[in-house]
């Protein structure tokens, strides 16, 4: 059954409406390279009003029927919510560091003097000081969800969330621990509770969303992640009967299937996120009577950052090639500090030479990276959001008409822990 079959048997009397994403590379690459510069004057101070900027050009090239979305977020709550996070942070991991410290655990340890009990007390630190962090690094993608969610208007009506984030953090936490010791094996069912957790409590308008749907449904998301599997058993098999054997064309036979193995794990990846996004997507209420439907293609998504990354590694070469080229003037000459003979110049113009081509080298490969980061969102992030969004559709839209404005939340700080984490990326 075509897509176009699939829509129309389950799309309900009020029709259906599409969700079209806008955005066009020349605008978004002047956005991010304007905005990346000034990130970089700044200091980096300038980037929570870069990714504010970017939301907002982003939010606003989302149209659904005509409407397009608009993002309400501002770079100085931002920037203060980024400063608590961080103190609450810096003390949380000085308390950490003088619990183990008072263990006798150390991170920092001599390698090359140290015995076999420092070794094991470094990774034991290690491992803690991971552990410590995990809890917000979930809690982060709650929060952050809520704000972008709290900051989302569409038709005037405002999105929210209610709060959770603790409570997300012990589930994350206790289903990830499920998917570690099934081996993988229950990874679809930490997904779907997860978003289903996070869809309960958020809301558009005065209407509730919520998950249906079946977490084992998401196992047919994972085939390819299985076969991957399957061909790196097999190439385990192969070396190992073949190394036992002494034959060496099993053994060459699975290095080869051990590589195919792990390029098939990494498609197999994308393919899981794809279609378990299409199958939720899919399965999302709002009220009663509102549902949607989502169709993303694997091969659009995995074309999109093959292609996209192979221009973005010729263009790197161009763009850090150009700065390398620039400080070459400043380098003429110095050789013959080192020729035989009497030298050309004298210490301290060779000195400032040197100065001279280390200064345009940094400032170029500065630059360089501002201008990847622009053409990373241009040539993948960008293209890839695009056809999510454009394989969206709202079912039975006519009941958006019945929804009801939502009072604005107090109290809701800016994703601080994202941004101090690192975590969302440009978006």
């Amino acid at each position: 059954m075509h897509s176009e079959e699939r829509l129309s048997a389950s799309t309900p009397e009020g029709g259906h409406i599409e969700v079209s994403y806008a955005g066009a590379q020349g605008p978004m690459f002047a956005l991010m390279l304007k905005t990346g510069l000034l990130t970089l004057v700044t200091l980096g101070l300038y980037r929570f009003w870069q990714k504010t900027r970017v939301r907002r050009y982003i939010w606003s090239s989302v149209n659904a029927g005509g409407d397009t979305f608009e993002y309400t977020g501002t770079g100085l709550e931002k920037f203060l919510g980024f400063l608590v996070a961080i103190v609450f942070l810096a003390v949380y991991l000085g308390v950490v560091q003088m619990i183990l410290f008072y263990l006798g655990l150390n991170i920092m340890v001599d390698t090359d003097t140290a015995d076999e009990g420092d070794l094991i007390g470094m990774v034991a630190a290690s491992v803690i000081s991971g552990l410590a962090v995990l809890p917000f690094l979930l809690f982060a993608i709650y929060r952050a969800r809520r704000y972008k969610m709290a900051r989302t208007r569409f038709r005037g009506i405002r999105l929210g969330m209610e709060k959770g984030a603790w409570g997300y953090v012990i589930r994350a936490m206790g289903y990830g621990l499920l998917a570690i010791v099934s081996l993988g094996l229950l990874t679809p069912l930490m997904t779907f509770r997860l978003e289903q957790y996070m869809t309960a409590r958020s809301y558009y308008g005065s209407t509730r969303m919520r998950q249906d749907g079946r977490w084992s449904d998401l196992y047919a998301a994972m085939k390819h992640v299985f076969i991957a599997l399957g061909i790196l058993l097999a190439s385990g098999f192969l070396i190992y009967t073949g190394s036992e054997s002494d034959t060496i064309p099993k053994i060459v036979l699975g290095v080869i299937a051990m590589l195919v193995g792990y390029v098939w794990i990494f498609v197999g990846a994308i393919y899981y996120a794809v279609q378990s996004f299409g199958y939720l997507m899919s399965h999302k209420v709002l009220g009663n009577e509102i549902r949607f439907a989502a169709e993303p293609r694997t091969g659009t998504v995995i074309k999109t950052y093959i292609l996209g990354g192979l221009l973005l590694a010729l263009l790197s070469s161009v763009v850090f090639g150009i700065a390398f080229a620039l400080a070459m003037p400043f380098l003429a000459g110095i050789e013959s500090l080192f020729a035989d003979g009497e030298a050309t110049m004298t210490e301290t113009q060779i000195m400032t030479r040197m100065i001279g081509a280390g200064v345009v080298v940094g400032i170029g490969y500065l630059v360089g990276l501002v201008v990847m980061q622009a053409l990373t969102m241009i040539l993948i992030t960008q293209p890839v959001l695009a056809h999510y969004i454009g394989t969206i559709r709202i079912l039975n839209p006519d009941a958006l008409d019945r929804v009801h404005q939502r009072a604005a939340e107090a109290g809701i700080d800016a994703d601080g822990f994202a941004d101090a984490l690192d975590i969302g990326g440009a978006i």
